[in-house]
């Protein structure tokens, strides 16, 4: 089997040789397809051998011969589902490679905490300090409207679901919600208190006509809540069953409310990275739903949004936000994560179309009504940052450049060569929209590029009503906390 495997790659490299560059693969059906047919032929004798030497002449082989789609011998081709990408930034400028252009990789960061004086790097005029540390995975952040914050903790744990972004095996969670008050706004909490325990991976949480709202992976619960009360000592009660887990970290179940309070919005991720296990193992996955404050009226308020996770409303409008995860394996620059508008019925492309009408090909043509109905994402984050969570600062707090703008946690990388995210971003905007490319905010995380080595991980981001922007590192167990200088 090794042998007919190598001279099937060594054939495959002779077609290679003999092939002109005419077109994009974005611009030949014929090369379309003939990368579906070796992608599929590269699947099969994958499946059928494990001989190192095989592997990595049918790897060249595959690689070389769809990356020959991105050559261009005219200067005139023109690709009409490609005129407004490109790697980072707004929809007008964005241009993306063809599928694997390079190869997909293994990266894994390796997180050695902060040492002591240490802290991220914040634009000139602001300051960043330790606002809580010594915390057991703080993940997300929710300010109450009395100023209260509480801190979400909780990790992947080994559910049968693929977890890629770490070589560590995942552990416990901690599947507590933390409570924290900084009264006088100083910056030090006076105080810090298990608010609830023995949840499962918790992570958005919500206040809403005296009830307090806790997003479980595995379903939406509700309590009852006394503004100002410090932990929960009643009972529960599940009003919507969720589908657990994810793929990778996809177990996350974020919640919104809109202005009215009448609806609630619930972020669910996919449980593949691109339906591998089959689309009816995606049952009310990668979706936000919307449902009635006591959990009835469930209905798909957007799709084919693979992981979405941060959710907020542009500031003096009625539409919501959110940032979504993307696919792997198809190279470094695909596919990039994303912020966008979400309206209302709208598919996204997730697993059929990535970032517009871009077919993946390991759909192999499948659902193209659903490839040409995808709808453009607004703003791209740059391929695999895992960019989560996200906030408006809608009251103006910090310093001009950034009243009104969208600030973007990155969690980071570990599908691309090179570490990318690891920071949080800032988005400027003017009457609700884009107004200005995606620039760096909060940075230093990374230790050691070469060797990728990172301090901490942001991830939520919230703003307090002191006006200071909070983060939330859950690889560095701490809340980061921001203000002008």
């Amino acid at each position: 089997m090794a042998v007919a495997a190598i001279q099937i790659a060594a054939g495959l490299r002779k077609i290679v040789q003999q092939l002109s560059c005419r077109n994009s693969i974005h611009q030949s059906s014929e090369q379309f397809l003939l990368n579906r047919v070796i992608y599929s032929i590269y699947i099969v004798i994958l499946k059928q051998i494990n001989l190192v030497m095989a592997i990595k002449q049918l790897s060249f082989s595959v690689l070389f011969i769809i990356s020959i789609a991105a050559c261009k011998n005219s200067k005139n081709s023109k690709s009409p589902s490609r005129a407004d990408q490109s790697i980072l930034g707004t929809a007008e400028v964005v241009k993306l490679p063809p599928p694997f252009a390079t190869p997909s990789v293994r990266n894994n960061s390796t997180s050695i905490g902060w040492p002591k004086g240490k802290t991220p790097v914040v634009p000139d005029g602001l300051k960043v300090s330790k606002f809580v540390d010594g915390l057991d995975n703080p993940r997300w952040i929710y300010v109450a409207p009395n100023g209260d914050i509480f801190i979400a903790m909780a990790n992947t744990i080994s559910d049968g679901f693929t977890k890629t972004a770490s070589d560590k095996k995942p552990g416990k969670s901690s599947n507590t919600i933390l409570l924290v008050r900084d009264t006088d706004g100083d910056g030090v909490p006076e105080i810090k208190n298990v608010f609830l325990k023995g949840l499962n991976r918790p992570l958005g949480m919500l206040i809403l006509n005296n009830k307090f709202y806790v997003g479980n992976t595995n379903g939406l619960w509700m309590y009852p809540y006394t503004e100002g009360q410090t932990d929960m000592t009643a009972e529960g009660t599940k009003i919507l069953d969720l589908p657990a887990g994810g793929y990778n970290n996809h177990w996350t179940r974020n919640l919104i409310a809109n202005k009215e309070g009448t609806k609630i919005y619930v972020t669910v991720g996919s449980g593949s990275n691109v339906a591998e296990h089959g689309i009816e193992n995606e049952y009310r996955r990668a979706n936000i739903l919307e449902i009635n404050p006591d959990g009835t009226g469930e209905r798909i308020y957007a799709s084919g949004l693979r992981n979405p996770v941060g959710l907020d409303w542009a500031p003096g409008t009625n539409v919501l936000w959110t940032a979504v995860n993307e696919r792997d394996n198809l190279g470094d620059e695909l596919v990039p994560d994303y912020a966008t508008s979400i309206k209302e019925n709208g598919f996204y492309g997730w697993p059929y179309a990535y970032y517009g009408k871009n077919a993946d090909p390991r759909m192999n043509g499948d659902r193209m009504d659903l490839v040409n109905s995808t709808i453009t994402p607004d703003i791209s984050m740059g391929a695999h940052t895992a960019s989560l969570g996200l906030v408006f600062n809608k009251q103006n707090y910090l310093t001009a450049p950034y009243f009104e703008g969208m600030f973007v946690g990155q969690h980071g990388s570990w599908n691309r060569s090179v570490l990318s995210g690891y920071k949080v971003v800032f988005v400027p905007f003017a009457n609700g929209k884009p107004s200005g490319p995606v620039q760096d905010f909060l940075t230093g995380f990374i230790a050691n590029n070469e060797k990728s080595i990172v301090y901490g991980r942001p991830v939520g981001v919230a703003f307090a009503h002191d006006g200071s922007l909070l983060v939330a590192d859950d690889a560095g167990k701490t809340i980061w906390r921001v203000t002008k200088k």
